[in-house]
């Protein structure tokens, strides 16, 4: 798949997550716009390595994505925190913005930055659809974003591509942080 097409699919699946996250659907249209989000990370991946006959990347991934998600459920367990919506107490970390970090991570450790950046585009999408939603508080999504590209950054062989991409937090806010060596 060339840098083209994967921008088209990037775009497409923004475009959807969009249009799915219309104001009168206010919190379902920004639940189903993070669904969409971290799925089409995942499938993205999966089709990437695939595609490379990435035997190795194969493995990888599936031990980020899996040790991501078990890594958050385990969080959301031990540190309850109340949803702001009220639905539950599990609220710490953000599961879908950590598999959607780590599989943005995992492409850009794998295969560059040029998978990596509009990957962790669409999942900065995924956490701001889950703050929107009112599943998540800032704080969920910036330490489920963490969880995520930690642990691409330790599974995934690493690749010297010159790009770094890393969320950070102060007491005053959060973001992510983009570094280019030329």
């Amino acid at each position: 798949m060339t840098l083209g097409t994967f921008s088209g699919l990037t775009a497409t699946i923004v475009a959807m997550s969009v249009t799915w996250a219309s104001p009168a659907a206010a919190g379902d249209g920004w639940r189903t716009a993070a669904d969409a989000g971290v799925a089409g990370l995942a499938i993205l991946a999966a089709g990437k390595t695939t595609a490379e006959s990435d035997r190795a990347g194969a493995g990888q991934l599936a031990l980020s994505l899996g040790a991501t998600a078990g890594s958050a459920a385990v969080l959301k367990r031990a540190l309850p925190e109340m949803r702001p919506n009220g639905r539950n107490d599990r609220s710490f970390p953000s599961g879908h913005t950590a598999v959607a970090f780590a599989a943005a991570g995992y492409l850009h450790q794998r295969y560059g930055w040029e998978w990596g950046v509009p990957a962790a585009a669409i999942a900065t999408m995924v956490g701001v659809a889950r703050i929107r939603s009112h599943d998540h508080h800032w704080y969920d999504v910036v330490a489920g974003a963490a969880l995520g590209e930690a642990t691409a950054f330790l599974i995934t062989k690493p690749r010297d591509d010159g790009v770094v991409i890393m969320p950070w937090t102060t007491r005053s806010g959060a973001g992510v942080s983009l570094a280019a060596r030329f």
